[in-house]
């Protein structure tokens, strides 16, 4: 072989040996070389379509491009989320500020996780009843048996509620459910209510065949955030900039997920197979007003006055005492800004 008709063989060669290497990485890595950080994240609650905003974040590979391979379990609620983010099995997921206020300012005191970014500007916990079960307002519920997890906020946060709404708590009586059997337990009339979020009222009357009835929490408790992003405290502190790039990934999932929710529900049906995409897409249209909140809030900001007023409200109902600041549980360095 003539020697340059070789030298260009070989060169040839080469390239190709790269450009195989180079394609060989694309499927493990983001944004350049740096390999993916392999990331768990729970659902705040069940795979409902409140929750198919961390689907879109990951099917439109915002998470890849900020550098996460990302795995989506379900979530249990607040508690359980909490400690789950805690002993280190997951690094972030969607909790009800108010349920981490409650764990946190407590007799349990619990510590290690905090929130960075708001995902609700208001909450949307609720009870939720059916037609024809006797409940139209919220004096209806005294005598009534209601049913939800244990950890979950709208139980825990029912004496103060019932406290503004003119209930008598002890009147009212839960029983544990499951993310699972909740629904079917309202259907059946084993209960005359359950625990939601007001996101929740296509899905259960699709379910029922008849009309929800709602009782919504903020009627009575309008500066209530909703849920938030929490991670653990160690891993905001260790890596605050993966933190940002995380929080920025699943917002743009959420943004698009409520400005586009027929598609974000077509795309938590992809990755749930049990999914009623046209169920989920409704949950999304009515969970966002809670999301934009009021004109000129910066998505995901998280206000430290109003979180100060949770605590007080919480702490005036006797539900925790005096000592929580809202700095124990939000980095407020780490919550977007402006």
């Amino acid at each position: 072989m003539p020697r340059k008709t070789f030298i260009r063989t070989l060169a040839a060669a080469a390239l190709a040996l790269s450009l195989t290497a180079t394609t060989g990485c694309g499927g493990d890595t983001g944004g350049g070389a740096q390999p993916l950080e392999k990331i768990t994240y729970l659902t705040s609650f069940g795979t409902f379509g409140r929750d198919a905003y961390a689907y879109v974040a990951k099917e439109k590979g915002y998470f890849r491009d900020a550098g996460f391979d990302v795995e989506i379990k379900a979530g249990n609620g607040s508690l359980e989320n909490i400690k789950n983010v805690v002993a280190g099995q997951v690094q972030f997921t969607p909790i009800d500020l108010t349920g981490g206020l409650l764990a946190a300012g407590g007799e349990q005191k619990v510590t290690g996780f905090t929130a960075v970014a708001a995902i609700q500007q208001h909450t949307m916990a609720a009870i939720m009843s059916l037609q024809g079960y006797g409940v139209t307002a919220p004096k209806d519920l005294e005598g009534k048996t209601l049913a939800d997890t244990p950890g979950s906020v709208v139980r825990n946060l029912f004496p103060t509620y019932a406290k503004k709404a003119g209930v008598d708590p002890a009147k009212v009586t839960f029983v544990n459910g499951t993310p699972q059997t909740l629904f079917s337990t309202l259907v059946q009339h084993k209960v005359d209510g359950i625990g939601q979020f007001v996101v929740g009222k296509p899905t259960v009357e699709g379910i029922a065949k008849k009309d929800a009835v709602l009782l919504p929490y903020r009627d009575f408790l309008p500066d209530l955030y909703g849920n938030v992003l929490i991670t653990s405290s160690g891993y905001a502190e260790e890596h605050p900039d993966k933190v940002r790039k995380f929080t920025a990934a699943l917002l743009k999932g959420l943004q698009d997920a409520i400005t586009n929710p027929d598609e974000a529900g077509a795309l938590l049906k992809k990755n749930v197979a049990t999914t009623n995409p046209q169920s989920a897409s409704a949950e999304l249209a009515l969970m966002a007003p809670f999301v934009r909140g009021e004109s000129g809030v910066v998505a995901g900001a998280l206000d430290t006055t109003r979180v100060a007023g949770s605590i007080t409200l919480l702490q005036e109902s006797g539900q925790i005492p005096a000592g929580l600041t809202p700095g124990q549980v939000i980095s407020f360095d780490l919550v977007p800004k402006a």
